[in-house]
């Protein structure tokens, strides 16, 4: 049976069930507030209950254990709950796996054994073979919120940088991992937000962005000042190497990434939201090379795909809502060269492996996977097992699967 409309059926009897139920008043606990009143353009703003903002108050604390309790108990009378939970616990318990990818040799993949609260992640050199345990988050918290939040691998295989948040927390912490042994190395960085790792060829450092070590009130203060940095394997993190900043766009977030052959670091700009972004790159082989502003107009969305040397591929809906592979050869930023044109699907996402563009478009809401090679000429489609979402497709440029 299809979960979904399982899921409305118990929901929807929940509800009748609520109905019949004698029309019960609560005894809300009193949220804090202040007389805090703000002017903007001339005009006087209350805003009372400025100090819920304040997260980490004592105060906003006790609101929210009372406002938890009060629900909670609530929600504990309501007998068919538990019958809900239950059958709902039933249809989620089964094996899920993430896409497989290749680094160095090997294979990576998550597993999740049905009920886990996080996924693991698993290693080994061949598939299916007998894959080991590389990292199990939910051993590294009794309430098994600690997520894995991202990784990197070195070219070679070797080193593993990885992401932790605790709690849901945008927040993350940084450290590196020994694939082979499952031994963590002494590097550990914090205060990184909304970043990856980004290693550079030689697997001696990697790329990534953070903000400035926040004191007490800055914890819970809007996300400004973004600084890209590069970390030394075996260094302190203080020692890290400052690559980029725009102390005038301070909402500016910066995400970066080594091109394949290890000669350009992109960054990637975005503001908030919006799905449009800057470009700009850094020549590697020069160690005392500028940022160079690629793409700098922010007036549509730009995805860095790989490149030939000074050509630069990105999947982009610039002139075109359902987007198109282009080329932008660094050294005539200003022509903007079409390699695969719009088509009348919608080009979801473009993988460069096996010297093929992997183009997955959406066609009547199921997927439909097209090659070209990297002159653009249509080289077939990718049969699928039937209709559904198809998602993946990674691996390296010169990889033959």
């Amino acid at each position: 049976m299809n979960s979904l409309p399982l899921f409305a059926a118990l929901l929807l009897f929940s509800g009748f069930v609520l109905a019949k139920e004698p029309a019960k008043r609560f005894d809300y606990p009193p949220a804090p507030k202040s007389e805090q009143t703000d002017v903007y353009h001339g005009t006087k703003v209350a805003d009372p209950y400025r100090p819920l903002e304040n997260a980490d108050s004592e105060e906003t604390k006790r609101w929210i254990e009372a406002e938890n309790k009060l629900t909670f108990d609530y929600l504990a009378t309501i007998p068919e709950r538990k019958r809900i939970n239950q059958r709902l616990t039933a249809l989620w318990d089964y094996e899920k796996y993430g896409v497989p990818f290749r680094e160095g040799g090997r294979y990576f993949f998550s597993k999740n054994a049905g009920l886990q609260n996080q996924s693991v992640l698993y290693t080994g050199d061949e598939l299916p073979g007998n894959p080991k345990v590389l990292l199990d988050p939910n051993t590294l918290s009794k309430d098994g919120t600690t997520a894995l939040t991202g990784t990197s691998m070195t070219e070679n295989g070797k080193l593993m940088a990885y992401g932790l948040a605790q709690a849901g927390s945008d927040w993350q912490e940084w450290k590196v991992r020994e694939i082979e042994s499952g031994r963590d190395l002494e590097d550990q960085l914090q205060w990184v937000k909304f970043s990856g790792a980004a290693w550079n060829k030689e697997g001696t450092g990697f790329f990534y962005s953070r903000y400035d070590e926040p004191t007490a009130d800055q914890l819970k203060a809007a996300n400004y000042f973004h600084k890209l940095y590069f970390h030394q394997l075996g260094t302190p993190q203080g020692d890290d190497v400052l690559v980029y900043e725009r102390p005038d766009h301070k909402d500016w977030l910066f995400d970066s990434h080594v091109t394949e052959d290890g000669a350009y670091l992109i960054i990637n700009i975005s503001q908030g939201t919006d799905p449009k972004n800057r470009i700009f790159y850094k020549d590697l082989r020069q160690p005392e090379a500028k940022v160079i502003e690629l793409l700098n107009k922010q007036d549509a969305q730009y995805d860095f795909l790989g490149n030939e040397g000074t050509v630069f591929w990105f999947r982009t809906n610039l002139g075109g809502p359902r987007a198109r592979i282009i080329a932008i050869d660094t050294a005539k930023p200003a022509e903007i060269m079409e390699i695969v044109p719009q088509a009348e699907e919608k080009l979801e996402s473009v993988s460069v492996v096996g010297e093929r563009f992997i183009a997955n478009y959406l066609q009547d809401a199921h997927s439909l996977v097209r090659l070209f090679d990297l002159t653009g000429k249509p080289a077939g489609e990718i049969p699928l097992p039937g209709l559904g979402t198809a998602t993946g497709f990674t691996g390296k440029r010169k990889d033959t699967e």
